[in-house]
């Protein structure tokens, strides 16, 4: 679920954290960064959970619209598709997923009225309409799920809700996104626990992300030699505290990750830097990754092992 870019910005958030705050430890950084990851788990099976928890509205609107006086045409032939459709079902009748959202207690994180007033929006939409009025295929229905989602991710009551229980939405939001929609497009399932294969993986996390993080605290201070030479007229303790954050985790790829090519590297942190500090970071950033890829490879201090990946995304 996590890219190596998207645990570049955390680790680099944390490190930010550390040097910000001098009582931090390493241990609690790290206790940070690993907390951090399960709670982008568990947004992605809160975002799941309130989706499930909105098309159960339909149920009611059913009812509503079955005891009005005088209903019209529409009204007569609602159903609360958006609910009985098997992909939401599938949600509905998974006991282990059900649990898990149990577990987490994320009904006392939803906010009922919220969750009435996005139904109550969504339901006037033309999409949501058709849908009503078109023979159910899961086809159809998974496309009227995709642009149910889209709809909510521009919701603001849903974004609310989402920013009020988990702080990293917006950092995650994107990869949360992707997520979802592949759990979606995969419903449904015979596998109650097909859920569990999105938790981030320790390779991406453990192996890259933890080492990055613990290397680039370890090594500072021999790193930060590799630095200073090169910026010249540039004085070090003036730099922009990201900047310096995202020279220092290049620097320490550079060494310490032999499998991650040394272009592939650099291009990752000169985005980084376009993505998260000043305006002149992409050009600064660049420049001084450059030199220090080729005085350090020329130095035989650099050295990378197999073909590596185009791209690290």
């Amino acid at each position: 679920m996590l890219s190596r870019r998207s645990v570049r910005v955390k680790v680099m958030q944390f490190l930010y954290s550390l040097d910000r705050d001098e009582t931090l430890t390493t241990k609690e950084v790290v206790k940070a960064y690993t907390d951090n990851i399960d709670d982008s788990y568990e947004l992605f099976l809160f975002s799941i959970y309130v989706l499930y928890r909105i098309t159960e509205r339909a149920l009611e609107d059913t009812k509503k619209r079955k005891a009005k006086h005088l209903p019209n045409d529409y009204d007569k032939s609602f159903k609360a598709k958006l609910f009985t459709n098997p992909l939401i079902q599938d949600i509905h009748e998974n006991k282990v997923l059900q649990k898990k959202f149990e577990t987490l207690k994320f009904e006392s994180k939803v906010n009922e009225d919220y969750i009435q007033k996005i139904y109550d929006a969504f339901s006037k939409e033309t999409a949501y309409k058709e849908f009503i009025a078109s023979e159910e295929t899961n086809e159809t229905t998974l496309e009227l799920l995709l642009e149910f989602f889209r709809f909510n991710r521009q919701n603001d009551f849903f974004n609310e809700i989402m920013e009020d229980n988990y702080f990293n939405w917006v950092d995650d939001k994107s990869l949360i996104v992707g997520s979802v929609k592949k759990y979606l497009k995969a419903l449904p399932s015979d596998n109650n626990a097909s859920f569990k294969d999105f938790f981030p993986e320790d390779e991406t996390v453990k192996e890259f992300g933890l080492n990055l993080l613990k290397k680039t605290i370890k090594g500072k201070k021999d790193i930060m030699g590799h630095i200073v030479p090169v910026l010249e007229n540039w004085d070090s303790e003036r730099l922009a505290v990201v900047d310096t954050i995202l020279l220092q985790m290049a620097i320490c790829e550079f060494l310490d990750f032999p499998t991650i090519p040394g272009k592939v590297t650099m291009n990752e942190y000169v985005e980084l830097a376009k993505n998260y500090s000043t305006v002149k970071s992409k050009e600064f950033v660049n420049g001084v990754l450059d030199k220090l890829l080729k005085d350090m490879t020329e130095a035989g201090k650099i050295v990378k092992e197999g073909r590596g990946l185009e791209q690290d995304s």
